[in-house]
């Protein structure tokens, strides 16, 4: 008897045995292949995870698969083992975990994109026309140097990978007559080692050259490193040379960012110097983009895929490097439904592939830096800006008693107008956004609170609204207090949109540019903007987070760091190293060029022994002070935790389920796993629904998730109680 186990997309812990389908030939389809089965009273889409000869149930209790939905499986044995390690280890059912590897049209029955795809081929008259005739457009020169050297054409898909958005050139070729429309098959390529790249803009430094022969001899075995180089040490250039090598091998690169703003500068470095189709998987593309540049990468036709935290699943078939730049930011963590941190999965994915790994940061996570200090992982360091550029002068300018125009010190104004007089660019970072955080009735005490959240509602007058960032609930502002309907309405404190405001009356005859997520919401602003900055064509940027990640700005010679002091004293431990990366983070962007950078971070703190100890020993140092005290405080890396979350509409219905939960737990009889709690979660109203959490710790990773197996089993045992959503976060980022 043949059963096919099935995982489908449901909060269901279990796989589902069925019989193959009535009209089935006698082939067996591989694992990692989609099907429609029955699944209660209609259909659903199912992955086949198995084939055996014997099932739990009796044969006659079994439903027959209805049919298969594609010629061959969307997953690979690797790509399965992948997402089957990462279910079992983040405690998550197989089959909402091995949907999250799949395009969002390929989570339904819909079929493949058609196998055959638009394209474009020169005409007699394009294939006759000089290169030199177009010397004024550019992209139309550029698509025609491709169509001239393919006779039979390129999809658009290729075009689109190897010179980005072409649309406008395609159809000005069009209309002279130079291209013609037309349909290609889509092939499966044979490996093949790519024609040499370009040669190199310049040399590399020592650091540079040690580091990448270091990673290009694990080539074909597993070996994990820390690409631990200072901000503007040329890590870039080294994962280029990396995969320039990699490709002309035959082999295919994946490379992970946490942020889609830093897919445009990376795919366009890329693109002038590796040979071949480059597909880009993230979030801020259509489900049809992203669906066609996942099975050129599944094909194995692109020798690079670019993409956000979810890129790590993606089918690779020839897969031989995994690169993971920013490795320490929070952001390659998945924080809702199946939470699985990207970074680590990257290195799990590598030790089943058998290729080494580069985690690339200026500022490690004090996990990769552990990990570092016992051999875990190699440790290549880039301790030298390339070129001529130095490392910024850092100061604290301390602004108690200071009069402040635009969140603004005196000191700090001066500096900007003398490097704009100079020619040069200025940044302020803000890590706020929206007018102003705070909104309140001068006469009776109001604040605008949110009603769904225990949260403040922020300012945005451009829009004229109270927005909650935690929910997205918004109204309209109020021209009256609605306690006391007085008129004397105040906004507090300064957010982004204010500090742009502001700024502008103050620099009159200068060029500036907001970069925060309101601001860049319209498809490709965020491009524009960044690409603007480079030219010069922008004097003062001033933005949130979304400024400080792995951008290059060779103009800005003065970075300076408004209102960092909240931070300071959150309540969270791992708020020390993420101050710390942030600061290190915005600092990197000055002085990357021949130009000298200094930055200046104004605080009412200067005494505070993080600031102190970044200025006197550097990230390195103060890194290895907070492990110090983590060993000390048995926190992470030296202790694994584990966070159980409730949430409900009723204000006790969590808690009660997480205090029987944690009655579960100690009848289990395990006195190495820690249960602290329960406890309102720190935000305890959160859209609308009350939220609760219970933390598990304990020193031995493997006693953990032994103790998690069981524990989780039995929790899905318990009744379901109306209303309750629980879940659980192995190795929790964000304790909120």
């Amino acid at each position: 008897m043949i059963i096919y186990r099935v995982a489908v997309d449901a909060p269901l812990a279990a796989l589902f045995d069925y019989l193959p389908p009535i009209d089935a030939a006698d082939a067996s389809p591989a694992p990692g292949s989609r099907l429609l089965v029955p699944f209660g009273h209609r259909q659903r889409v199912g992955i086949l995870i198995e084939v055996r000869e014997e099932s739990a149930q009796p044969s006659d209790k079994l439903k027959a698969v209805e049919r298969l939905l594609d010629p061959r499986p969307l997953l690979g044995p690797k790509d399965l083992a992948l997402v089957r390690w990462a279910a079992d280890y983040y405690q998550q059912p197989l089959g909402e975990a091995v949907f999250t590897a799949l395009p969002a049209r390929l989570r339904t029955s819909a079929p493949l994109l058609d196998e055959h795809e638009p394209g474009a081929r020169a005409t007699p008259l394009g294939c006759a026309t000089a290169l030199a005739d177009l010397a004024r457009a550019p992209k139309q020169r550029a698509v025609l140097a491709l169509l001239q050297r393919a006779p039979a054409g390129l999809s658009l898909t290729k075009l689109g990978a190897q010179i980005g958005d072409c649309r406008a050139a395609l159809r000005a070729l069009r209309e002279k007559g130079l291209i013609a429309s037309c349909t290609l098959e889509r092939r499966e390529p044979a490996p093949q080692v790519t024609a040499p790249s370009p040669p190199p803009p310049y040399p590399l430094t020592d650091e540079q050259s040690e580091a990448t022969a270091s990673i290009q001899e694990a080539f074909g075995r597993f070996q994990a490193f820390l690409l631990d180089g200072v901000t503007g040490s040329g890590k870039t250039e080294v994962y280029i040379r990396l995969v320039q090598a990699l490709i002309e091998q035959g082999r295919q690169a994946l490379v992970l960012v946490p942020e889609i703003g830093l897919t445009p500068q990376l795919r366009e470095r890329f693109s002038s110097r590796v040979s071949g189709p480059i597909a880009v998987l993230h979030s801020a593309r259509s489900n049809t983009e992203r669906e066609r540049d996942w099975q050129l990468a599944a094909r194995g036709e692109a020798g690079l895929l670019l993409g956000t935290r979810s890129a790590i699943f993606a089918p690779l078939p020839r897969l031989g490097l995994i690169l993971v730049d920013e490795e320490h930011d929070p952001s390659l963590k998945q924080q809702e439904g199946f939470r699985y941190s990207a970074r680590d999965l990257a290195v799990r994915r590598a030790q089943l592939t058998s290729c080494p790994v580069v985690l690339g940061t200026a500022t490690p996570s004090l996990e990769t830096l552990h990990n570092a200090r016992a051999n875990r992982y190699a440790w290549l360091r880039l301790r030298h800006r390339t070129g001529q550029a130095r490392p910024p002068a850092i100061s604290l300018l301390d602004i108690r008693r200071q009069p402040l125009r635009a969140g603004l010190s005196n000191v700090l104004r001066s500096h900007m107008r003398a490097e704009i007089d100079a020619g040069n660019q200025v940044l302020l970072f803000l890590n706020r956004r929206g007018y102003a955080p705070v909104f309140t009735c001068h006469s009776c005490g109001w604040v605008g609170g949110c009603r769904h959240c225990d949260a403040r509602l922020t300012l945005h007058l451009r829009q004229k609204r109270l927005w909650c960032h935690h929910c997205d609930w918004s109204q309209p502002l109020p021209t009256r207090c609605p306690e006391c309907q007085g008129l004397d309405l105040r906004m507090l404190g300064q957010g982004t949109e204010r500090l742009e405001d502001e700024l502008r009356p103050l620099f009159p005859d200068v060029s500036l540019a907001r970069i925060d997520r309101d601001s860049t919401r319209r498809k490709g602003e965020l491009t524009r903007l960044f690409d603007a900055a480079r030219k010069g064509e922008i004097q003062i940027l001033l933005g949130t987070q979304m400024l400080a990640k792995g951008h290059d700005f060779p103009g800005v010679t003065l970075v300076g760091i408004l209102d960092l002091d909240q931070s300071l004293y959150a309540s969270d431990f791992r708020a020390p190293e993420r101050t710390a990366q942030l600061v290190i983070q915005v600092a990197g962007r000055a002085g990357r060029a021949e130009r000298p950078g200094r930055v200046v971070l104004q605080t009412r703190h200067p005494e505070h022994p993080l600031l102190q100890s970044l200025l006197k020993d550097g990230y390195g140092g103060f890194a290895a002070q907070e492990l110090d005290e983590r060993r000390a405080a048995e926190l992470p890396p030296f202790m694994h935790l584990a966070l159980a979350r409730a949430d409900a509409a009723d204000e006790t219905l969590a808690l009660d389920f997480l205090r029987e939960a944690r009655r579960l737990g100690e009848r289990l009889d395990e006195s190495r796993v820690q249960l602290l709690g329960p406890v309102p979660a720190p935000m305890e109203r959160r859209a609308g629904r009350y939220r609760a959490q219970l933390l598990l710790q304990c020193a031995s990773r493997p006693l953990l998730q032994r103790f998690l197996r069981h524990w989780t089993h039995a929790l899905r045992q318990l009744p379901r109680r109306r209303g309750l959503r629980w879940s659980l976060d192995v190795d929790p980022q964000d304790m909120l």
